[in-house]
């Protein structure tokens, strides 16, 4: 057994989050940081330190890195490969550590988005600045995406690595971006970017052709071969844009469990699968999305048998029709679901159902000021989520109120300039006009 390993970045806080149509609260983000923490996955993009909606949210979740709350799992943040990016995010964020800085590197991108107005040679030296920038705002690891690598030519991709590496970036992102890839191709390109450049590689594929799984782990396979350590991106319950991202879940199966990789190759040893299923099923609530009924592992069908043969093998022997343990999972214990009343907490409750709530989840208040403090921030919370509350996100906002304020607290960036101001000037000057007219109006009838 080789002596790298493979280790995780997971992007459902980034990469899962920009799936058209859906989106999550800055409340559950922080939940799926905490559940991913949980699991022992290595790493978690978090998000975007240029977006000024998740400054208070990205802030608030290194705050929980300093409480020791997330410990196991590294924060990082993705940004353009931009040295204006690179300043303004750690502006934003001044306690990043871990960054993602993304060029695009393909002939059709160079062409398709930058209309030729940038060579090879510009996108190079565009993203050399960036790396030497966020090393000199004090990031501890700087990794390099190289944007719809797939489509990349190989002598310039290795070009561009060799450089990433020189100017000192620790990791180069391959990007699959539109899932182009197949294994054959994943392996043999990995493969060789790995031993040329020396540098360790993430895997970063999309599911267009449903093959991102697949591309993930044999990727991640040459990556080893190759001699670095690989970094598997993946997305809880393969969320992401358009097909989606790699499934979290069944990447860490296939390298745990297939024929070509169970005891050949290491994984994070902090990774635990027991924290899978609570971990699904929290994503999918979040995101309003139903786990698919066959998904690996976390499906609601993923062990069960109908047939007879099936039904009467998997009685005997569950190994003669179950590949892997669901206990393996977290799964197995019985959910309670209630029947009868049922007192919930939302942006209308009142104290008494609340304190209810809460003496359920054996949490205690001591005095009524702290009850009606929490209260308060469990309604924000539900306005935040537009969602029932669950357990653990009561108990999260019990356990850290203060955090849980500055997870629901924005301040729209809104100083209107131009030809909104004017637009909003003359809307004013309006009102003002009708208000003193109706003032003339009053007056005038009251000297009649």
């Amino acid at each position: 057994m080789t002596g790298n390993k493979i280790y995780f970045v997971d992007v459902t806080n980034r990469d899962g989050v920009q799936t058209s149509r859906l989106g999550l609260a800055k409340l559950q983000k922080t939940m799926i940081n905490v559940l991913l923490n949980d699991m022992g996955i290595t790493q978690s993009e978090f998000g975007f330190p240029n977006t000024r909606h998740e400054i208070n949210y990205l802030n608030a979740n290194l705050e929980l890195v300093d409480r020791g709350i997330i410990a196991k799992t590294k924060l990082s943040g993705w940004m353009r490969g931009l040295v204006s990016d690179v300043y303004e995010s750690f502006q934003n964020v001044p306690r990043l550590q871990h960054v993602n800085l993304s060029v695009s590197t393909s002939d059709q991108m160079i062409q398709g988005k930058f209309r030729g107005n940038k060579s090879k040679d510009d996108i190079i030296s565009q993203m050399t600045q960036a790396v030497e920038a966020a090393l000199s705002c004090g990031a501890l690891t700087v990794g390099v995406n190289a944007e719809d690598a797939s489509r990349t030519d190989e002598e310039f991709l290795i070009r561009f690595a060799k450089a990433a590496k020189d100017h000192g970036a620790h990791r180069i992102r391959y990007c699959d971006t539109l899932g182009y890839d197949d294994p054959h191709t994943t392996y043999n390109r990995i493969y060789n970017l790995a031993k040329s450049v020396g540098l360790p590689v993430e895997l970063h594929y999309h599911n267009d052709l449903g093959m991102a799984a697949a591309n993930s782990v044999m990727g991640a396979k040459a990556a080893i071969d190759g001699g670095v350590d690989a970094y598997i991106n993946t997305a809880v319950n393969g969320m992401g844009e358009r097909a989606g991202n790699a499934d979290l879940i069944s990447c860490l199966l296939a390298i745990l469990k297939s024929s070509g990789f169970s005891g050949k190759y290491q994984i994070d040893p902090n990774i635990d699968l027991c924290m899978a299923w609570t971990l699904a099923k929290y994503t999918a609530y979040a995101f309003d999305v139903p786990i698919p009924i066959n998904q690996p592992a976390v499906g609601n069908n993923a062990f069960a048998h109908e047939s007879g043969i099936h039904a009467d093998g998997a009685l005997k022997d569950r190994r003669n029709y179950e590949l892997y343990d669901y206990e393996e999972l977290g799964r197995g214990e019985p959910e309670i679901v209630e029947t009868g009343r049922l007192i919930t907490v939302g942006e209308y409750g009142g104290i008494k159902g609340f304190r209810n709530v809460y003496e359920k989840l054996e949490l205690e208040f001591h005095d009524e000021d702290e009850a009606r403090n929490i209260l308060e921030l469990a309604r924000y919370a539900n306005v935040h989520t537009q969602r029932p509350l669950l357990d653990n996100e009561l108990r999260f906002i019990y356990k850290y109120p203060d955090i849980a304020a500055k997870l629901m607290t924005v301040t729209p960036y809104y100083v209107p300039v131009g030809a909104l101001k004017q637009r909003i000037e003359r809307a004013q000057a309006t009102v003002k006009n009708l208000q003193n007219q109706q003032e003339q109006q009053s007056t005038k009838e009251a000297q009649v």
